[in-house]
């Protein structure tokens, strides 16, 4: 019997941590969906249409080398706003949600498009400034050299691009749970998110 859990929310909020948590907790399976707009983004940056790209994605394009740099992360910020490429990668998504056994989905609009069906929706935030930091530190560990304030001015613009597109902007699910994790442990975080799962089924 399948169970999907929804997880939505901006860049760097702690959704994509948060979500891999959750479904090693329960036994489920996870599906990162900004890596499917990284990995079309990445075959447009090698030369490929993007429309294309998102048709005849595969499972195994999303193991590709480099899909978390920041070049690929601006690609796939752009492609996510067409709405072909989204409606193309719809089935991909679903079919994963549908998975028996579980599925635990992060994104921006998998409570609100993909799965608004889900058993749970959660949708994990945080302050421009919280998230910026932590997405600088990351680079930084990463051997990327970028400043602070460009890192911020990066989070705002993608900000805006996901919340303005007129196909599947990003927002909480009207029945989703807000955690704010700008001033949360990890742990903390994490164990809030359990604990709504938990309610839904009754443990």
């Amino acid at each position: 019997m399948s169970f999907t859990v929804a997880i939505d929310g901006p860049a760097a909020a702690g959704k994509g941590t948060i979500s891999k948590a959750v479904a090693r907790h329960f036994g489920f399976a996870h599906l990162d969906t900004g890596l499917l707009y990284r990995a079309v983004g990445k075959r447009v940056l090698d030369g490929e249409d993007a429309v294309a790209a998102a048709r005849s994605l595969r499972a195994e394009d999303l193991e590709v080398l480099g899909l978390r740099t920041p070049k690929v992360a601006q690609a796939a910020s752009k492609v996510a706003v067409e709405p072909e490429v989204r409606e193309a990668l719809v089935d991909f998504q679903r079919a994963f949600a549908a998975r028996a056994g579980g599925a635990v989905l992060d994104g921006r609009d998998i409570g609100t498009v993909i799965c608004p069906e889900a058993a749970v929706k959660l949708f994990v935030t945080a302050s421009p400034e919280v998230r910026a930091v932590r997405r600088h530190k990351e680079l930084l560990e990463t051997g990327h050299d970028a400043g602070y304030d460009s890192v911020l001015a990066d989070v705002r613009a993608r900000d805006e691009r996901d919340r303005t597109r007129a196909t599947a902007p990003l927002k909480p699910a009207d029945d989703a749970v807000t955690i704010d994790t700008s001033h949360m442990t990890i742990e903390a975080a994490v164990a809030a998110a359990v604990a709504m799962v938990n309610k839904v089924r009754g443990a």
